[in-house]
């Protein structure tokens, strides 16, 4: 088995373990896939400075988010069903986290449910809201947020509607799985897959299935979701959901400058720079390029997070350079989890970390949080 040394490794280790369905599921974008690319593109155009003669020993990669201190300034962002590419994958990922001391964020789209997360790991996690035309669905999971304790609420802002992904549409994507020939073929191609999950109690959607009016079965889930989607979400809306839930609250998918000061302006305690990952508006910014002009303009008044195209640990400095106070990568812990379970999440926290520590060093500096536009060449 070839050695794993970076994510890319994890990459196509996960491609062999995972039914097709799912693995497109996680490495495509909307429609054809510009932003998707750009994520991870245009972290070329962007230029370490190396410097020498400095002493680099007693490196501290540590940092604080909303007050706590975290080992790392990474974290999981929230990802839909991380329980189909590895049985209970919500679960292994928030542990993982806490082992790791990085924050952990649990979507919506989950396939354990906050409850079940809670009592598995015993932490503190964030959840995040896909704000839905129900009002009363949203008002009830941020009540099961609040007793879960979560450390932070994230609202999801860049999904009013769902954009068209194609892959998803030609392979039938549900969870659990349809049973249609084209499906068929892909579960037995991925017999290691199908043992695994035959044997977990967890196979849909665990924060709406039994909690959302009119959704009693699995096969009622698909069309509730994709009808709740609110194009009504307004910054009123926002309001209203940080008053009903009264902690820490973080707004995902900002990518220009009005929106955050929005952001601001109703009192988020931070934002996450983000463009879905390449899965919502197609032919927008990378999220890399649109930190800078943010981070500048609000940086100092709240705490400004990204997310979107982080491969390796070099790409976290780079992230720290432009302003970031924090980074959330998907995509790759997700090659973890499908590749090798709880082992592949920690391989992948464990790739980040060697990588930025290393990075950081040749950078000439001790302290990752030191970073600056100084550390970029012009």
């Amino acid at each position: 088995m070839t050695k794993i040394l970076e994510i890319n490794d994890l990459k196509k280790l996960a491609k062999k373990k995972l039914p097709k369905m799912f693995y497109d599921y996680i490495d495509t974008g909307s429609y054809s896939g510009v932003t998707y690319t750009r994520n991870e593109e245009d972290f070329n155009k962007i230029k370490l400075k190396q410097r020498v003669g400095v002493n680099i020993k007693n490196r501290d990669l540590s940092t604080y988010i909303l007050g706590k201190k975290y080992s790392l300034p990474l974290g999981f962002a929230p990802v839909g069903m991380g329980g189909m590419m590895y049985p209970n994958g919500e679960v292994l990922a928030a542990d993982a986290c806490r082992s790791n001391n990085i924050p952990y964020i649990l979507s919506t789209m989950s396939i354990c449910s906050i409850e079940s997360v809670a009592e598995s790991t015993k932490s503190s996690f964030w959840f995040q809201l896909y704000v839905m035309k129900d009002k009363e669905f949203v008002k009830n999971i941020i009540s099961r947020a609040q007793r879960a304790k979560c450390g932070a609420l994230v609202v999801t802002m860049d999904l009013p509607l769902l954009a068209q992904r194609h892959k998803d549409i030609r392979n039938g994507l549900s969870a659990p799985p349809k049973l249609g020939l084209n499906q068929i073929f892909q579960l037995i191609s991925r017999p290691e897959w199908c043992m695994r999950m035959i044997f977990s109690k967890n196979k849909t959607f665990g924060n709406i299935l039994g909690h959302a009016k009119g959704v009693k079965d699995m096969t009622s889930i698909a069309s509730w979701t994709n009808e709740q989607f609110d194009q009504e979400l307004t910054w009123d809306y926002v309001k209203w959901i940080k008053k009903l839930w009264g902690g820490p609250l973080i707004l995902k998918g900002i990518l220009d400058i009005e929106d955050a000061e929005e952001a601001l302006n109703i009192g988020a305690e931070g934002i996450i720079v983000s463009n879905h990952g390449g899965r919502q508006l197609d032919g927008t910014s990378s999220s890399i390029l649109a930190l800078e002009k943010i981070a500048d303009k609000i940086g100092s008044s709240l705490e400004v997070y990204i997310d979107g195209g982080f491969r390796n640990g070099i790409d976290i400095l780079k992230a720290k350079a432009l302003g970031a106070k924090a980074v959330f990568v998907g995509r790759p812990y997700l090659y973890g989890l499908s590749a090798k379970g709880y082992e592949g999440v920690q391989t992948t926290i464990d790739i980040f970390r060697k990588e930025a520590d290393i990075a950081l060093a040749l950078c000439g500096e001790t302290n990752i949080n030191n970073l600056s536009k100084k550390n970029i060449v012009d």
